[in-house]
Order: structure tokens, then C-alpha cells, then sequence
């Protein structure tokens, strides 16, 4: 950045120092005034030109650096929001499908999102603890996504848009046997489509 200021205050100087030399150039006289006048005046005249196409040329550029600085911020936000879309799960209460007052916070933030990024897609997925058999958890991980994605829609966000799957016990976050690991594994975890 420090090096655009200096480029752009040394051409300020050089263009400041051409219209110097041209206003105080001294006009010698020949035996035809009108003519020497014409060559001062065209020679001004140029000097100008050449000084709006670098001036414009420089505002060029300064728009364009500006403008791709703003387009690097706006991709790392969405980023940003997509990893946190992402990597934010909702969790579950023992045997339970029932969304928490958290659970739907997290879902509103969600759904903010899917409507603000309109041309993508969600899958949720349903995960439980390794209680129970598997044809169980299979069943309990389904109804846990489809909890999250009923209440998507009730948000306004399309049904179209979303997908569920469950992979019951199958992906625990963390396979100890505590009831810390447990509640852990008892979640929807969203990924974008």
C-alpha cells in the first residue's frame, strides 16, 4: 500500500513540475508571432493531455485496487459464514428428537444463511450415541435430521434445498464411553451441499 502513495505522490510532483516548465518557459520571438503563439498553445495543450491521461490512468487504478480489495474481504466473510454454517451442530437429549431453545437459535442462524445464499443446498445429517442397536439409532438419527430440516422450512427455507440422511452410531465425534463423549455424538451436523 505504502508503495502505491509514493508512485502516486511521485507523479503528482512530475506532472506539478511539467506544468511548471511549461507555464514559465520563456516564448522566443520570431518574425511570425501568430505562429509561435500556435506551437506555446499546442504544446500546453499537450502537456495538459498528458497530464489528465496520467492522472486518469492513476484513479484507474486506485479504483481498481480498491475494488479488489472489497471483493478478497467479501470472499473471505462468506467463507467465514459457510465454516460456521458448517461446523456449528445442533445436539439432542438422550433418546430424543425434541429441538432445544439452542437448537433453534442455531437453526434461525442457519436458515438466515441458506436464504441469504440462496443457490445453495443442505444436507443434514442424524447421528446418535452408541446406545441402542443399530436399527434404533438408524431411526433416531433420521428423526433428529428431519426435526432440524422441518424446522428449516417452517423458517422459509425451501424444502427443495435440503436433505437428510442418518447415519445413526456410525460417525461418533468422539468413541469414548463417557456421558461427555455421548452428548457429543448426539447431534445433526449440516454440510453444504
Amino acid at each position: 500500500m505504502n508503495k502505491k502513495v509514493w508512485i502516486n505522490l511521485v507523479m503528482a510532483i512530475l506532472v506539478a513540475g511539467l506544468f511548471l516548465t511549461v507555464a514559465c518557459a520563456k516564448k522566443t520571438i520570431v518574425t511570425e508571432a501568430t505562429t509561435i503563439e500556435n506551437q506555446g498553445n499546442q504544446t500546453q495543450t499537450d502537456a495538459q493531455t498528458v497530464a489528465q491521461a496520467e492522472a486518469d490512468r492513476i484513479a484507474q487504478q486506485n479504483l481498481e485496487d480498491q475494488m479488489a480489495q472489497e471483493k478478497a474481504l467479501k470472499d473471505s466473510k462468506i467463507q467465514a459464514a459457510k465454516k460456521r454454517f458448517e461446523n456449528q451442530d445442533i445436539h439432542f437429549a438422550y433418546d430424543s428428537s425434541q429441538l432445544s431453545s439452542m437448537a433453534k437459535t442455531l437453526l434461525q442462524e442457519k436458515a438466515a444463511w441458506l436464504k441469504a445464499n440462496y443457490s445453495r443446498a443442505a444436507i443434514i445429517e442424524g447421528h446418535c450415541d452408541d446406545r441402542g442397536t443399530t436399527e434404533y439409532n438408524l431411526a433416531l438419527g433420521e428423526r433428529r435430521a428431519s426435526a432440524a430440516k422441518a424446522y428449516l422450512i417452517n423458517l422459509g427455507v425451501s424444502a427443495a434445498r435440503l436433505s437428510t440422511i442418518s447415519y445413526g452410531e456410525e460417525q461418533p465425534l468422539d468413541s469414548s464411553k463417557t456421558e461427555q463423549a455421548f452428548r457429543k455424538n448426539r447431534r445433526a451436523h449440516f454440510a453444504i451441499d
